[in-house]
């Protein structure tokens, strides 16, 4: 159910919720956290309500949308409230706000959140430049960007590096955990040998290939290099060399994940690219900072970023010679070209021995 509520109030959008409560026959909430969503109003709004719709229902939540519309508008709070079907197993409340209220945002959200549960903020878009001293940000125990949303992802991670504050994290990091799940398994099997050196490749602007280098540099101690894969979506490959040979993890298609191990036979999995409602499904699991993320914000700026390796250069690359082929050319190269005036001499030697 749907219900519109234009050049409304707070209070009159409290009030309807308790009046739609006690026609429901409902006593109590069974809430455990608002959601607060901030965004400009407009298309991308309903993709993010969808996500929140489809995560409410491993985590029951008020989920509050503050959709910021025309700045050049006149005062105004177009209020919408869906429950039931439409809402999952949240209840949605969806703040259109006009003109100087567009930048009112927490003073519109305080009234309608839960009393005594956890607030988490989103900015399924653009994010603040420190979301820990925006005014809704300062409201929530977590607070969840998402840098491959930004015009300029890898220019955006760095900010989050710059601002973090203990309760952030970043959908971007979030699309890492099965990632990290399958590198850190392949460890589990012998030979238990130190890794000497690591190199991450994937999209030019993928924040996540370059976090993913940034948790290998933290965590093992080693060199890590970021390059530029030619082919594929985000993340596309991980190398880690060892004594005996390296650990690769490659997903060329987006879809399709191959770990590749010495003496172990190619293991292939499902690894699809995360979608939003997971990724944020998973967020609301915790409330607690995140440290692993943190170090991993802090090990950026040890990771050497080259360029990749063409893939049709690779292609063209031919089959290594064998020993004897070697041989043969080495002797080639080391003999001494004839002069020409041998050259001309050996017919004319030919020549006066046939007629003789």
């Amino acid at each position: 159910m749907i219900i519109d509520l234009p050049s409304t109030t707070t209070s009159q959008v409290n009030s309807k919720l308790v009046h739609l409560r006690e026609e429901g026959g409902a006593v109590t909430l069974g809430r455990v956290l608002t959601l607060v969503i901030v965004t400009d109003d407009g298309a991308k709004t309903e993709g993010a309500v969808d996500a929140a719709n489809d995560a409410s229902r491993e985590h029951p939540c008020r989920v509050i949308v503050v959709a910021r519309g025309a700045r050049k508008a006149a005062p105004r709070l177009d209020a919408q409230i869906r429950v039931g079907g439409d809402a999952g197993a949240s209840e949605v409340i969806v703040l259109r706000l006009y003109g100087e209220l567009a930048n009112e945002g927490a003073s519109c959200v305080v009234p309608l959140l839960l009393p005594d549960t956890p607030v988490v903020a989103w900015w399924p878009n653009e994010a603040p430049p420190v979301p820990a001293k925006d005014p809704i940000g300062a409201l929530a125990q977590r607070r969840i960007t998402d840098a491959a949303a930004e015009k300029n992802p890898i220019k955006a991670l760095e900010q989050r590096k710059a601002s973090y504050t203990p309760g952030d994290t970043d959908l971007a990091w979030t699309r890492l955990t099965l990632w990290r799940a399958m590198l850190a398994s392949a460890f589990d099997l012998p030979p238990f040998e130190k890794v000497t050196d690591a190199e991450v490749s994937g999209e030019s602007d993928s924040p996540s290939t370059d976090l993913l280098a940034a948790w290998l540099a933290g965590a093992l101690k080693v060199p890590v290099k970021r390059s530029r894969a030619t082919q594929g979506e985000g993340i596309v490959n991980v190398r880690l060399e060892r004594r005996s040979g390296a650990v690769e993890l490659n997903r060329p298609d987006g879809k399709i994940g191959s770990l590749l191990q010495p003496g172990q036979p190619e293991r292939r999995f499902a690894l699809h690219r995360r979608e939003l409602r997971d990724c944020l499904s998973e967020e609301l699991r915790r409330l607690d900072p995140d440290e692993v993320y943190e170090v991993a914000l802090k090990s950026l700026g040890k990771v050497v970023r080259g360029r990749g390796t063409p893939a049709k250069t690779v292609a063209a690359r031919k089959p290594a010679e064998s020993a004897s082929d070697k041989v043969v050319a080495d002797k080639a190269a080391d003999k001494p070209a004839e002069k020409p005036a041998a050259k001309a001499a050996k017919p004319r030697a030919a020549k006066a021995k046939a007629s003789s």
